[in-house]
């Protein structure tokens, strides 16, 4: 039997929201061993003088638990 826990991440970026998710990611991996997947729950912006300066991904990333 297996248990995955989830803890929630936001990754941001200057350029898209595939690199934010990607920074988010590596980010994690720093200090969680065992992630087996990530889910994008959602997408926003950052925005200053009306232009976008940022993208955000706000992600789950799956981990193996470990008593």
């Amino acid at each position: 039997m297996s248990v995955v826990k989830v803890i929630e991440l936001i990754g941001e970026s200057p350029n898209s929201w595939e690199e934010a998710s990607k920074n988010a990611l590596a980010v994690a991996a720093k200090s969680v061993r065992g992630i087996v997947g990530i889910d994008v729950d959602h997408f926003t912006c950052k925005v200053q003088d009306n232009k976008i300066v940022a993208f955000r991904a706000n992600i789950k990333v799956a981990f193996k638990y470990e008593p």
